[in-house]
């Protein structure tokens, strides 16, 4: 996306997904600090904390960052830091959250409910964090601060924290404590914050696995393929890296444009020419003996996905979606009221499973009135947009 583009207000909208708003909102300037709250099948980002920087490329005006994490080396978005103007410094936490399960200690989650919800500082400037269970090409959790940095002074909560912490829990319990001191230490800084969830946390589809044969999307995979820099790379290793995935997904696009235009044989011909595009011609000819005309736009947005992981894809039971609402019922009644509350249902693409979702959306609003009180809903996908 041009970095200008975010201070254009309709051409911004325009430009927005679900899978690439939260760069632009860091640019401009409004979050400088991201949890993303993950389940198990949603691996694409490393564990841990990310410090990198968000700015504008000096060579294309596009947003780019330094992180060196796989997920931005695939595409293509990892520049040094010398070559950013506008620069703004991200903390991301990347942070598994695992189910409650049934059989688990009720006593382990009373233990962690008895310490007093964090109330945010409304006395400092305004400051903004964002919580988050979004996909953005991935199933998860968000929670993103402004710029303020605030004080050290402990609270109430994470004293209460601090000492659980040498109680004998279970492991569970002791994750799910340890995950909202993060949240607290994050959200004590700022008075405002954002819930944005993904109802796809829950359950979710990889669509292209329906559309596509088992033979195409290994095709697909195969195409697509990233190659990943050395363990210990240089700059010099990294750039080489960016600038060889660049080109190869610029090949990629202009070969499905080339089919949209025209997928008869001396276009193939013209592809089987090429050592890395023999594939595609392999491709084409076993999507067209299934349909009729192929949708090579969508075929390449599929690649796209197929880089150095798959999109996640687990159908959950009603069992484990029961258990993962669990987990995030014990996180939301400690962490402090948020200013907004999305969710994504992420139905209509079939990333959350379109016999799921009003179930899971149902279970989701009633945590969240559990945790938060009562709750101002509004429908934007319904005629009836509030309840």
């Amino acid at each position: 996306m041009p970095a200008d583009t975010v201070f254009d207000k309709e051409a911004l909208f325009s430009e927005l997904s679900i899978e690439n708003w939260i760069m632009p909102v860091v640019y401009a300037g409004h979050f400088s600090q991201v949890i993303w709250l993950h389940p198990s099948w949603a691996q694409q980002i490393k564990e841990g904390k990310h410090d990198f920087l968000v700015g504008k490329d000096t060579s294309t005006t596009t947003i780019r960052v330094t992180s060196t994490d796989h997920y931005y080396l695939s595409d293509g978005l990892y520049v040094p830091a010398d070559q950013l103007e506008n620069q703004k410094l991200l903390h991301l936490n990347v942070i598994l959250v695992n189910p409650t399960e049934a059989s688990s200690s009720q006593e382990e989650n009373d233990e962690i409910s008895s310490a007093k919800r964090l109330k945010l500082n409304t006395d400092d400037t305004a400051n903004t964090a964002t919580a988050s269970s979004s996909k953005a090409e991935v199933p998860s959790s968000d929670l993103t601060d402004s710029k303020a940095e605030g004080g050290e002074e402990k609270t109430f909560a994470q004293d209460k924290l601090e000492s659980l912490a040498s109680c004998s829990l279970g492991n569970h319990a002791r994750q799910l404590m340890e995950i909202v001191e993060v949240v607290l230490q994050v959200l004590q800084k700022g008075d405002a914050y954002v819930l944005d969830i993904d109802l796809d946390f829950f359950s979710v589809k990889n669509p292209f696995k329906e559309m596509y044969t088992q033979e195409e999307y290994k095709i697909l995979k195969e195409l697509y393929s990233f190659k990943k820099p050395d363990r210990n790379p240089t700059e010099e290793g990294l750039l080489d890296c960016v600038e060889n995935r660049v080109r190869q997904l610029e090949d990629l696009e202009a070969a499905f444009a080339d089919l949209c235009d025209s997928d008869d044989e001396e276009t193939l011909k013209r592809f089987a020419s090429y050592p890395r595009m023999k594939p595609l011609v392999q491709l084409v000819h076993s999507l067209k003996n299934r349909m009729e005309t192929p949708d090579y736009e969508m075929v390449h947005q599929a690649g796209l996905t197929c880089d150095y992981s798959e999109l996640p894809h687990h159908v959950s039971t009603e069992q484990e979606i029961e258990d993962l609402i669990q987990s995030v019922k014990v996180l939301l009644k400690k962490i402090p009221k948020p200013t907004l509350v999305t969710i994504a249902r992420s139905s209509l693409d079939d990333y959350c499973p379109a016999e799921q979702v009003d179930v899971i959306q149902e279970k989701v609003l009633n945590v969240l009135r559990s945790a938060f009180g009562t709750l101002d809903v509004h429908l934007e996908y319904s005629a009836d947009s509030s309840v």
